[in-house]
């Protein structure tokens, strides 16, 4: 504990240089406006900005480049959460689906003219759940890093099939459309020249292919120009009358009776979002249906209960903070928006996972540090400019996707210089939009896209370590723990859906 904080302290020298506070508090602002804007999410809002933070870091040393880009990337991840709750509340359209939730009391208390106390409820709430998060992160990181470097190849390996069946369990209503994502991702994890035979695999001849997909490339077209295409085709953006916002600050009464909400989904999130794959808008329902059983005033939920407000926007907030630490201790991302934060950190050169601790010390330490900081920066944002954000809402669309569509293409070329990338980034963009129209989710595609690589080499070091012996999979306790666990991520669900198909059959 006592060395966990020596090395936060140093980390928060690093989050306090100059250039690292000017690149929170852009990402602050720009993942609020992000979480404002209906239709982009912290996905696509990370994604487009990928390259941007590569362009703009290229001068600098590489640890430096690296620390203020992530530093600006996770501020542009928490920064959307909070902003994700404006939209919920003023024009009852959640700007990312981890506000769903919030529609349901926010929009009412807006009609009865409380919008301004819903607003500044979410904004304290993100702030205790974000300085939970990361008292969290200063408890529990470095000792399940340490407990993670005992881990061999095979266990790595059997941990990264954990990671991803978890993401494509929960990736959509369809388990085998998950998986067929899955699978997509790992084969295309395997385009381009092997490293160890030095034969070329599925380039067809393409010398542009030899180098592999380009993560970058692919997370682009998928997230952010897939929105792109869709907004325009489905005209899926907000066009609902704004409720004025009136009085900000909420009451004391308002403060006591979410102070028992928000201590209680701080905590309950920060576990949930540790849980690879539940991410924040599973956990945002799981806290409003607990609240709604427990809570005091259960009865005006659905009415405008500033507790029903407070609930979802505290959990989601935390669990982003707790999706963290699989992210930076194992090497896991649970979420799609760590999928993407983790493709980063390897654009940088940065591998996540327990060895980040030993070697990256400031960088990793710089980045929880920065939390603290981009917590209050976001509070100090929130509270003041909440009628700005809303009128942010107003934004015409025929202005925000040309925009977004422009970041997008100039992005990926000032860093690949490759007019074929951009092709293929087109082409994914439309993948992106009619995979999800027809229950294909993106996310595991991306995320095995990103662990591929490093499940081959985990495996091909502990067949030569263990001489081909393929059975070591499950002669490894760790390793064997790991299967067991990703076979019962994937068959429990199925198997409670099935008996409650069958229940339902007998009743009728």
């Amino acid at each position: 504990m006592f060395e966990s904080f020596g090395y936060f302290m140093q980390g928060m020298a690093t989050a306090c240089q100059p250039l690292n506070l000017l690149f929170a508090f852009c990402g602050c602002l720009i993942g609020t406006l992000v979480g404002v804007l209906p239709g982009i999410g912290p996905i696509s809002g990370v994604a487009i900005l990928i390259p941007i933070c590569a362009t703009v870091t290229s001068g600098l040393p590489a640890d430096q480049a690296a620390t203020s880009s992530i530093i600006l990337l996770c501020g542009v991840y928490y920064g959307a959460m909070y902003g994700g709750s404006t939209t919920s509340i003023l024009i009852n359209t959640p700007g990312e689906n981890s506000s769903v939730c919030t529609c349901i009391d926010g929009y009412q208390m807006a009609k009865q003219g409380r919008g301004g106390p819903a607003l500044a409820i979410c904004a304290i709430g993100s702030f205790v759940a974000g300085i939970i998060s990361v008292i969290g992160l200063l408890l529990f990181a470095q000792p399940l890093a340490n407990v993670a470097l005992k881990f061999g190849p095979m266990a790595l390996f059997s941990m990264m099939v954990l990671g991803l069946t978890a993401l494509s369990g929960l990736g959509s209503k369809s388990m085998y459309k998950s998986l067929m994502m899955t699978a997509v991702g790992l084969i295309l994890a395997t385009v381009g020249v092997d490293p160890i035979s030095g034969v070329a695999r599925l380039t067809f001849g393409n010398y542009e292919l030899y180098s592999g997909i380009e993560f970058l490339t692919l997370a682009v077209g998928m997230f952010a120009l897939g929105e792109v295409f869709k907004t325009i085709l489905t005209r899926d953006y907000a066009e609902g009358e704004v409720i004025k916002v009136g009085r900000v600050l909420p009451t004391k009464q308002d403060l006591k009776d979410c102070a028992p909400t928000i201590l209680r989904c701080s905590i309950y999130g920060f576990f949930q979002g540790m849980i690879p794959g539940c991410g924040a808008s599973l956990t945002s329902f799981m806290a409003y249906a607990m609240e709604k059983k427990i809570c005091k005033n259960r009865e005006n939920f659905g009415k405008g209960a500033i507790e029903g407000v407070a609930a979802p926007e505290t959990a989601n907030n935390a669990a982003s903070g707790g999706a963290m630490i699989p992210l930076l201790t194992l090497g896991i991302p649970g979420t799609g928006t760590t999928a993407v934060l983790m493709g980063a950190l390897i654009m940088f050169n940065i591998t996540p996972g327990p060895l980040l601790f030993q070697e990256k010390p400031d960088i990793v330490w710089g980045l929880i540090a920065s939390m603290l900081i981009g917590n209050f920066m976001l509070l100090v944002l929130n509270l003041p400019m909440v009628k700005v954000f809303a009128k942010i809402i107003e934004t015409p669309a025929h202005y925000l996707v040309p925009c977004i569509a422009a970041i997008s293409v100039f992005g990926v070329y000032a860093v690949q210089l490759s007019v074929f990338n951009l092709a293929f980034m087109l082409a994914t963009g439309v993948l992106g939009y009619y995979l999800p129209k027809h229950g294909y989710p993106i996310a595991p595609c991306v995320l095995s896209l990103i662990l591929g690589s490093m499940m081959e080499n985990n495996l091909r070091r502990a067949m030569n370590l263990y001489n081909g012996d393929v059975l070591m999979l499950v002669k490894d306790p760790l390793s064997l723990f790991f299967l067991v666990a990703a076979v019962l991520w994937i068959t429990v669900p199925q198997i409670l859906k099935r008996r409650g198909k069958d229940v339902v059959v007998e009743d009728t």
